[in-house]
């Protein structure tokens, strides 16, 4: 259905914009109408007005912004806090519309609510945006209504969005340094190899001296970064995009998921990131009165790890059988003993929920506790690898001086 941006002014005299659907253009205006509101400008929403130029509250930006996670975060809590006042759910959607500061989130605010006035449920109002609210946020805001408890729940989803965005920042911020280390390192080495190495080694050709292996493997290197370095552009290129391709089938993404949970340094910290979204993402769910077999169906999609999103769809077809959560889990393999154990107590307690949300707090503090120690020992391991260069290239050099030195050239 078209999407229409307007600009009203109610009975009061104050002044609003937003976007709304509508078959045409008179339907939309209509609809404004029967909102208590007179329609000043009405038009497809990015295109010209038919007053003649742009809408000046068109900001060409909003079609590249992107909706952030911590954007998500903050409108939740914020429509929890409003529902909680008892304000009605319109007037908080309408409000949070208002004062967004991002242009794309301001336009899906605004349509949610119109969907909302014509009668759709929250939740299905949501759902013509798949791509800034995820499955998970719809089922907990669905269980949220029906259970009459929305302003709790958006509360609990709030604090999980809040949770894995920090998680993700603070993963980036670690790994920058190393990142930022690693292209100036390179940088550096392929100057020398194509400007520096080349001037002195002419020196050495020019002798016609007998050079060591060292010096010849040296020349190779710098010979061919020169002479071919547009066929490795090409050759570095084409490789990507083929194992690219070979990750997005079934057979390439299994492979590519288990070969991040095996890698040296990364590989726990990849399983610790999964098993604690898992843990927390479940916690929230059933503690929102979402059915644990819709809520595994959910969870395995959040995961984003082939072999993990197996374990789980078999643990959720054992449970359907009637198998305990904790048992199916343990026998995949991929879940540590504790957080088996773990989970076994909870479903003889009663208490699943609680030892999910232990669990997820017991592997957040193991991330942070892994990623410092990542970053302690990604720096002296680059530093190690380019002084293992450098002097190599420093050997390769001093050896042929040495030998001509002795020799008498």
């Amino acid at each position: 259905m078209p999407t229409y941006q307007y600009r009203t002014i109610d009975a009061k005299g104050k002044s609003s914009s937003g976007v709304i659907e509508a078959e045409t253009e008179r339907v939309a205006r209509t609809k404004l109408r029967k909102m208590g509101t007179f329609p000043i400008e009405v038009h497809l929403e990015g295109t010209r007005s038919k007053e003649g130029g742009f809408n000046r509250q068109i900001e060409f930006s909003k079609f590249l912004q992107r909706i952030k996670t911590q954007d998500i975060a903050v409108m939740t809590r914020q429509l929890s806090t409003l529902i909680s006042a008892n304000i009605p759910l319109v007037d908080s959607l309408a409000a949070l519309a208002e004062q967004t500061t991002n242009p794309r989130l301001r336009s899906v605010l605004s349509t949610v609510k119109q969907k909302v006035v014509e009668g759709s449920r929250l939740a299905d109002a949501m759902r013509g945006y798949p791509d800034v609210f995820s499955d998970l946020y719809l089922n907990m805001v669905n269980a949220g209504e029906s259970s009459g408890a929305l302003e709790i729940v958006l509360e609990r989803l709030a604090d999980l969005t809040e949770k894995q965005a920090r998680l993700k920042s603070k993963i980036i911020g670690a790994l920058m340094y190393p990142i930022i280390m690693g292209f100036v390192g390179i940088s550096l080495m392929a100057f020398m190899f194509v400007y520096v190495v080349p001037k002195v080694t002419k020196i050495f050709e020019d002798a016609k001296a007998t050079l060591p292996l060292p010096t010849k493997i040296l020349i190779g290197i710098s010979n061919t970064l020169i002479d071919y370095w547009w066929l490795l552009i090409i050759l570095g290129i084409a490789g990507f995009f083929l194992l690219r391709r070979y990750v997005k089938t079934e057979k390439g993404r299994l492979a590519y998921d288990k070969m991040t949970l095996q890698v040296p340094l990364f590989g726990k910290l990849f399983r610790l990131i999964a098993i604690s979204r898992f843990a927390r993402t479940l916690a929230t769910l059933l503690g929102s009165g979402v059915q644990l077999l819709t809520a595994l169906d959910i969870v395995k999609r959040i995961v984003e790890n082939s072999v993990l999103v197996a374990a789980i769809e078999n643990t959720r077809t054992s449970v359907r059988e009637g198998e305990s959560l904790a048992e199916p889990l343990k026998r995949s393999g991929q879940f540590p003993p504790i957080v088996t154990h773990m989970i076994s107590i909870g479903e003889k307690t009663g208490g699943l929920e609680t030892m999910l949300i232990r669990i997820a707090d017991t592997y957040d503090g193991q991330v942070d506790n892994t990623v410092s120690t990542l970053t302690t020992l990604l720096e002296p391991i680059m530093i190690l690898m380019m002084g293992g260069i450098v002097s190599f290239i420093v050997m390769s050099i001093l050896l042929p001086i040495l030998q001509m030195n002795q020799l008498g050239v």
